[in-house]
């Protein structure tokens, strides 16, 4: 197996694993009314499945941030040269190192260290406030959420998120709505971790920061629920991309050339 297939059938795991952890995190919301994230979700899943469960997450995880910086870094996913590309790919690295570090908490759930997902959010925050001007970058990384919030939004009214699909899959109703409802619930859960930043920066005080076990926290019923559904919606939809998901574009021959001009 050469080293596009290896980084193809890593991808698929990861995108089996993303879909788990969002299905957790929506039953969760609805089955016992408790708000968490992925660090969360994987904490959950430590408690029930033990090593071995966590061991398949934290592989997957892996997978799936490798296939994400090898993304940003060689443009397998053939993005364009514009400026819309290149946001693409900044995006696809810091997506990769997200979940990366998820693998890492996963990886210390498994040596019995405390993944610590809690609280996270605000720490970042606190640390931004002691730099020189650090409530403006709260506001900036507030922004960027919003605007990332209402990109999710915009893809599940275009439908965009059906391109990489396998056509005839991409066609079933089944796939466009799980799709819609999942793009939908995490521009939602952007847009109010982006105002939760904004309003941490503009009275300088880090405990109103939070993340998406906070946002699921503040909202009420029945958004809570809603939003819980179209979460479920996104989970189901990763595991229609791992099986589904048009990876052909995964190849040596850009991870070779990348690499030559690296000097790998």
């Amino acid at each position: 197996m050469d080293a596009g297939a290896r980084l193809t059938m890593l991808a698929r795991a990861g995108f089996a694993t993303r879909g788990a952890l969002y299905i957790v995190i929506a039953f969760l919301v609805l089955r016992a009314g408790r708000a968490e994230d992925p660090s969360g979700a994987l904490e959950y899943l430590g408690d029930g499945g033990g090593m071995i469960l966590l061991g398949l997450m934290a592989a997957g995880l892996i997978g799936y941030g490798l296939w994400r910086l090898s993304d940003a870094a060689f443009n397998i996913e053939q993005h364009d040269d514009d400026t819309k590309g290149k946001i693409s790919r900044v995006g696809a690295a810091a997506s990769g190192l997200i979940h990366l570090f998820l693998a890492w908490q996963a990886i210390r759930l498994m040596q019995g260290t405390s993944g610590g997902s809690g609280g996270g959010t605000e720490e970042g925050a606190q640390s931004a406030l002691q730099l020189p001007g650090g409530f403006i970058l709260l506001i900036i990384g507030g922004l960027i959420l919003i605007g990332t919030g209402l990109y999710q939004l915009v893809k599940a009214a275009k439908g965009s998120y059906l391109k990489h699909l396998e056509p005839q899959v991409a066609r079933k109703a089944w796939a466009q709505w799980t799709g819609r409802l999942g793009y939908a619930a995490r521009g939602a859960v952007f847009l109010i971790t982006g105002g939760f930043l904004i309003s941490a920066g503009l009275d300088s005080q880090a405990s109103e920061a939070g993340g998406m076990s906070d946002a699921l926290a503040w909202l009420t019923n029945p958004w809570d629920i809603l939003i819980a559904i179209g979460l479920l919606g996104f989970g189901m939809f990763s595991l229609i991309e791992a099986r589904y998901r048009r990876l052909q574009t995964v190849s040596a021959g850009p991870l070779a050339s990348g690499a030559s001009r690296f000097g790998w």
